[in-house]
């Protein structure tokens, strides 16, 4: 049979009685499949539909395959048809399920409960995933389906399919990326988002999705501290650091924030700059006050720098943690020190210490131990 033929000729069904091999049988179905997508009369439609049915029962997973890849896009196929071939194997399956305009969302749902991963990823990656599919994929819990989804503008992803996903994966980057990316996100997943993923993909949730005034700010100054306390060189001196300290004051972006952030990084030199800068007290004072007056003095100290209350907590215990490890804050042991750190600090303030504070600085945490 000839590549170019474009109609079921008398010579090819001559053909598929003397060879009636998987090759011809393959070429029939597909030829026939695409003559169905034309003009027929009512007799010959009949006929075709008769012979896709026998098809459907051919042993020759190529033949049955080649007959839904050639009816995958035809909206008049029989809808026995497409059932039948959408719920056989995966290769015969993987087309219908992915590009067939005539299953109903019935049909696909039974599919997702019943068939295998495989169908479901089909399922996932056609156009015009309704909101009950999509939630039916994602209670599926299999990764590679709802990245699948996740990377699918087509589908409908609504604000519980979204929480769905956050509460069964959480900020596992295969899934996060693609969630991040989506054209669109609810506010409040955006706002759920911030705090689970990297600050790569914070910086995306802020410039390209709709969050609360206040959370973009909070992201962008948590960025921006960041890189300032990287700026601090290992083996930088006291000098140098109250220039940087100065610095910051001058530009209002010494924060609360950035000192609890110092020393939950073991910097004591950056923590008690910050400190003095913001009290207007000599740095050597500073420090008599903190190291000899115990915890009146810090108190003293950090109210009088504007430190809000609900970090105490957080700063009493991240300065004990770093004088018990005899730890300055450089060398090579920082991230082992920041992830301990992460870990003390969490301990000792889960049933203490809630708020704002708290979720900030474990995000930092977790990032620079990362």
């Amino acid at each position: 049979m000839s590549e170019t033929t474009e109609n079921l000729s008398p010579a090819d069904v001559g053909r598929l009685a003397s060879d009636p091999s998987p090759e011809n049988r393959a070429a029939i179905a597909d030829l026939l499949a695409r003559q169905y997508a034309t003009t027929m009369a009512p007799a010959e439609r009949e006929l075709a539909e008769a012979i896709f049915r026998a098809l459907l029962r051919d042993v020759e997973v190529r033949v049955r395959a080649a007959l839904a890849d050639s009816l995958k896009g035809n909206p008049a196929v029989p809808a026995d048809v497409a059932s039948a071939l959408a719920r056989d194997v995966a290769e015969v399956a993987t087309p219908i399920l992915r590009h067939s305009e005539v299953l109903p969302d019935a049909e696909l749902l039974a599919i997702i409960a019943e068939a295998g991963i495989e169908h479901r990823v089909a399922v996932a990656g056609r156009r015009g995933v309704s909101e009950p599919v999509a939630h039916a994929l994602v209670e599926s819990g299999e990764e590679t389906v709802v990245v699948t989804l996740l990377d699918n503008e087509d589908a409908e992803l609504g604000e519980a399919t979204l929480a769905r996903v956050i509460e069964t994966f959480g900020a596992e980057e295969r899934i996060a990326e693609p969630m991040v990316r989506r054209e669109w996100l609810p506010l409040s997943i955006s706002e759920r988002l911030v705090s689970l993923v990297s600050e790569r993909l914070r910086a995306h949730l802020v410039t390209h999705h709709e969050l609360a005034a206040e959370t973009a700010s909070d992201l962008v100054r948590e960025c921006r501290e960041r890189a300032t306390m990287s700026l601090i060189d290992e083996g930088a001196s006291e000098f140098d650091v109250t220039a940087l300290v100065v610095q910051l004051q001058e530009n209002d972006r010494l924060t609360p924030t950035i000192v609890l952030h110092a020393i939950c990084l073991g910097d004591q030199v950056f923590f008690e700059a910050a400190l003095a800068r913001l009290c207007g007290i000599s740095l050597v004072n500073t420090h008599q006050l903190i190291d000899d007056s115990g915890d009146m003095g810090l108190s003293a100290v950090c109210a009088r720098a504007g430190i809000p209350a609900d970090m105490m907590g957080l700063i009493r215990t991240a300065l004990e943690i770093t004088r018990e490890t005899d730890y300055d804050g450089q060398g090579h042991d920082r991230q082992r020190f920041v992830a301990r750190m992460a870990e003390r600090v969490l301990t000792a303030c889960e049933d203490t210490i809630q708020g704002p504070s708290r979720d900030y600085l474990m995000r930092y945490l977790n990032a620079d131990a990362a």
